[in-house]
């Protein structure tokens, strides 16, 4: 399992100048965390996604800054490793994930007395990258990424399209254990096909932006977070899904004209954490937020107010059911 620390995550926003001066701690040890913060009830316990991560640290960031005494760890350890691993292990209060809970992950949940409730928290316009010299793609059919990323696929280039360089495709994706991963394989490859194993795979996002931005062959997918904070250093690929190219954006993903690779973020928060004051003002606090501008600066579409309203409704359920 990979886990970034703070030297290593990616930069963007000017984010991570304010996280160190407002505690919010970016590691990947944070299971089982102890000292002051925890023996007072003031650690908040974040693991997950990679692709929810930018929006996760930019709220802790918000509420860090009101809330000084309360400490927020933060990890990317992908979907599935944080449900897994995590979560569902009763080592973390939330986890941030990019699909929703599978079936095997809610009765490792149980077995564990978790009660895992579900926020939707933002919409995601998952983008294929290339690198900016690789001026004979701009737009690929669900067909063609089909054809990419399936197990025996396409090995090189001209194997597309016989104009095309005949290089190999130098890949990097989506590790096994993240919800990007999963939520593409659904998406593209369907019931039918296998996702290749013979790619870069990775819970590092910006690995995948260095190593796509190092080849001029390359190719990469991930969440447009990623990708809006690097748009001079590699390449979106628009695609065509059956009605002409269209390009991810924020806008073509709040508008669904953005298919297959638009999808909904959660994140999951354990019942049982609620009790904690600490987690229930910051899982308020996030559903507040979520329905802000500060989202979309991070790259994603906000939730509206309707579901904003929606989550609050149900937050507050459960915290009257774990406070009685």
């Amino acid at each position: 399992m990979s886990r970034e620390t703070t030297a290593s995550l990616p930069t963007g926003f000017g984010r991570r100048d304010f996280l160190a001066a407002a505690g919010v701690a970016l590691s990947g040890g944070l299971a089982g965390c102890s000292g002051v913060f925890a023996a007072e009830g003031k650690q908040v316990n974040v693991a997950g996604s990679s692709t929810v991560f930018p929006v996760t640290e930019a709220i802790a960031s918000a509420f860090s800054e009101k809330n000084p005494t309360v400490n927020i760890s933060l990890s990317k350890t992908g979907t599935g490793g944080g449900f897994g691993n995590f979560f569902c292990a009763g080592r973390t209060d939330i986890n941030n994930a990019s699909r929703e809970i599978a079936d095997a992950e809610i009765e490792q949940c149980g077995n564990n007395d978790v009660t895992p409730i579900e926020f939707q928290i933002a919409t995601d316009a998952l983008t294929v990258v290339v690198n900016p010299e690789a001026d004979w793609v701009d737009c690929l059919t669900v067909e063609q990424l089909q054809e990419i990323w399936r197990t025996d696929g396409a090995q090189r280039w001209s194997d597309l399209n016989d104009e095309w360089p005949d290089e190999e495709i130098e890949l990097y994706g989506a590790a096994t254990t993240s919800g990007t991963f999963d939520y593409f394989n659904e998406a593209v490859l369907g019931e039918e096909l296998n996702h290749r194993s013979d790619y870069y795979a990775t819970e590092r996002d910006r690995t995948i932006v260095q190593g796509v931005r190092g080849s001029e062959t390359a190719m990469g997918y991930f969440g447009f977070s990623y990708y809006s904070e690097n748009p001079d250093s590699i390449k979106a690929v628009s695609i065509d899904s059956g009605d002409g190219c269209v390009e991810p954006s924020i806008e073509t993903a709040m508008s669904g004209k953005y298919t297959p690779l638009s999808r909904p973020l959660f994140i999951y928060v354990a019942k049982e954490s609620l009790t904690k004051p600490a987690v229930r003002n910051f899982v308020r606090f996030y559903m507040e937020q979520a329905a802000t501008d500060l989202v979309s600066d991070v790259g994603y579409v906000p939730i509206t107010e309707d579901k904003r309203d929606e989550n609050l409704e149900k937050l507050d359920a459960a915290v009257a059911e774990v406070t009685e």
